[in-house]
């Protein structure tokens, strides 16, 4: 690692490899013209913790002073660093932005470095696409009725927004399959798809699969263990990954472990303290009796034990149930709630995902920003790769609907300042998600309240969620600033997910009626189109997928930034006005190489840019 700042040169070169860090020799050179350089120092901070490490003096030559060291830096994702000395007794720093001399110094003046922390390269900057695998598409048959499961007759019908057979909630099912997944791999290709991430697909109780019945059998609705291992194995030979929806935090009571029913040939923890599955729950002692934990109080979700020696072997263990799905074909994991997961659990499926993949992919559900939460999930180096990416993606949306632009920023700075590039640079920056309002509803829709926690709340009337449509109207006018958010969130770091069928605009309010079937006939061809754009241009400039970002404005008329890598860059600008907008360009971009826009042929001038217009202008340095 090689750095310059100012006229100051240093070296970071790694000297020995540990498994819990690494030895590093610091050489820093220091012009004479500054002065006496004495005391210099290389600081490091890592989890609010500042070590400063005294270099020594070696030589001097006609022009520098020359000092180095070795320091030992235990494995973090998160290392923030800089150098400090004194010139003529006079305290001075050395910093990134080639700045130095000041005594105060910021996060965005300090240089990042991870140690044995890297992201695979594979998920850098690339698109995914987000199946929830019921929903997608059906091969062959509508599939047998099984106990407490309704099956749609055709897959137009209308679906159930609510409780289904006998009062259970998600128990209707359209019967889409894996085998439907891989009829579609060309169509998803088409989309510049190099990531495919399934919601669960183990037997389970329920249409989204989150409450698995048997971790080891692919739901008997979705095919079979070969069907998934056939996905991943077509899904490779046209060059994508397969990331899979892994649900560690809880169970379902209708499962072989908990076995509250008796559904089962096994004796589920439920039925008794004997059961080999027993010690894999979470239990709660009042007044002499024993209780079992339920995922926020609801019944049919019994919490498992993180703790349990038990419950790791099983999921993270050798052949345990992380290299049964690895052997299948899979390339990474995405962690249901990882927030509720303990830090020793998420790192036990991190050695177990690295010893199938070594370049394998963990994500984790983290909604609010991971490196402020006092946890080791990304900054320790030994837990996830990277999160979903909820804070830009509800200040990125808000931005366009009500013009925040304080939130924007402050998120902004926080994932350029805190995050480790690498973790930056997979960041699952979705589209929609299954938990969410779909956003071309959002967009379009007047039923939304700023003042939410989250921009897509959407109330708790579901038979109101099932019937809400927009009108044509609405849809036309939420599409235009849909655009616009989708080609921003196109261009920032990260992954750009794409929740199926958000690029043929279906529509969808709350977290259930946002779940509807993809449909046989695609109507919105021109807006399929325009996501296809984008994949092409992600694929064909792929400097973006680890590239420098700058934040050069944001406010109410313009976003403005600059994405650079080596002798590549990119200026950003998108107009979220209905009215034109003139943009004064620096002059490095006044005869660029390529010019992208959301609407191909509306700009004509590119200091000018119309109404809910988005203009890329890339620069061959």
């Amino acid at each position: 690692m090689q750095g310059s700042i100012q006229k100051v040169d240093y070296n970071i070169i790694l000297k020995d490899k540990h498994d819990d860090g690494n030895t590093y020799k610091i050489e820093i050179k220091v012009p004479l013209s500054l002065g006496f350089i004495e005391r210099m120092k290389f600081i490091t901070e890592e989890n609010g913790i500042r070590s400063a490490y005294q270099l020594k003096h070696i030589k001097n030559d006609d022009k520098y002073v020359y000092f180095e060291g070795e320091v030992f830096l235990k494995t973090s994702a998160n290392y923030k660093y800089y150098f400090s000395f004194e010139a003529n007794k006079d305290f001075k720093y050395y910093k990134r932005r080639d700045k130095y001399g000041e005594k105060n110094i910021g996060d965005d003046e300090k240089w990042n470095l991870s140690i044995n922390f890297d992201t695979p390269d594979w998920a850098k900057g690339k698109i995914m696409y987000h199946i929830f695998v019921d929903r997608f598409n059906r091969v062959g048959d509508k599939p047998k009725e099984m106990p407490k499961r309704t099956v749609y007759e055709n897959w137009e019908d209308e679906m159930i927004v609510g409780p289904s057979k006998d009062g259970i909630w998600n128990a209707d099912f359209y019967g889409g399959n894996l085998k439907g997944i891989e009829e579609k791999l060309d169509y998803i290709k088409s989309l510049g798809v190099s990531i495919i991430y399934l919601s669960p697909v183990v037997w389970s109780q329920s249409n989204h699969r989150y409450d698995a019945s048997d971790y080891e059998q692919v739901d008997p609705y979705l095919g079979t263990n070969d069907d998934l291992k056939s996905l991943c194995d077509k899904a490779h030979e046209k060059g994508m990954k397969v990331v899979l929806d892994a649900v560690f935090n809880h169970t379902g009571n209708d499962s072989k472990y908990f076995n509250e029913y008796g559904t089962f040939d096994t004796i589920g923890a439920y039925q008794s303290k004997d059961s080999k599955y027993y010690n894999f729950y979470k239990k709660y002692y009042e007044n002499n009796q024993t209780y079992f934990g339920y995922w926020w109080g609801m019944p049919n979700l019994p919490v498992c034990d993180g703790k349990s020696k038990e419950w790791q072997q099983y999921i993270y263990g050798e052949h345990g149930i992380i290299d049964k799905w690895f052997e299948l074909g899979i390339d990474g994991l995405r962690l249901d709630v990882a927030d509720e997961l303990t830090d020793e659990f998420i790192e036990g499926i991190r050695k177990a995902v690295k010893r199938n993949k070594e370049d394998g992919l963990i994500l984790g559900e983290v909604w609010k920003n991971p490196m402020r939460m006092n946890r080791g999930y990304i900054s320790s180096g030994k837990g996830m790769d990277s999160v979903m990416n909820y804070p830009l993606v509800d200040a990125l949306i808000r931005y366009f609907k009500y013009t925040d632009t304080d939130k924007l920023i402050r998120v902004l700075n926080e994932i350029i300042n805190e995050y480790p590039e690498d973790t930056r640079n997979t960041l699952m920056n979705f589209t929609s998600t299954h938990d969410i309002t779909r956003a071309i509803t959002i967009f379009g829709s007047p039923h939304f309240n700023p003042y939410n926690e989250w921009v897509w709340d959407a109330g708790n009337d579901r038979e109101w969620q099932k019937n809400y449509k927009l009108t044509k109207e609405e849809y036309e006018r939420g599409k235009e600033i849909y655009k616009s958010y989708i080609f921003t969130l196109a261009f920032l770091p990260g992954i750009l997910s794409i929740f199926y069928g958000d690029e043929i605009g279906l529509d969808g309010m709350g977290n259930l009626a946002n779940r509807k079937q993809f449909p046989k006939t695609i109507e919105d061809k021109e807006l399929l189109e325009f996501f296809r754009k984008i994949g092409r241009i992600r694929n064909e400039e792929t400097f973006l997928e680890e590239a420098n970002i700058d934040i050069l404005d944001v406010n109410d008329k313009l976003f403005i930034f600059e994405r650079q890598k080596e002798d590549r860059d990119a200026i950003v600008a998108i107009n979220r006005t209905g009215d034109q907008q003139k943009i004064i360009l620096p002059d490095k971009f006044k005869n660029p190489d390529r010019i992208y826009t959301i609407n191909d042929g509306r700009i004509i001038d590119i200091n000018e840019i119309p109404p809910h217009e988005g203009l890329v202008l890339r620069k061959h340095l």
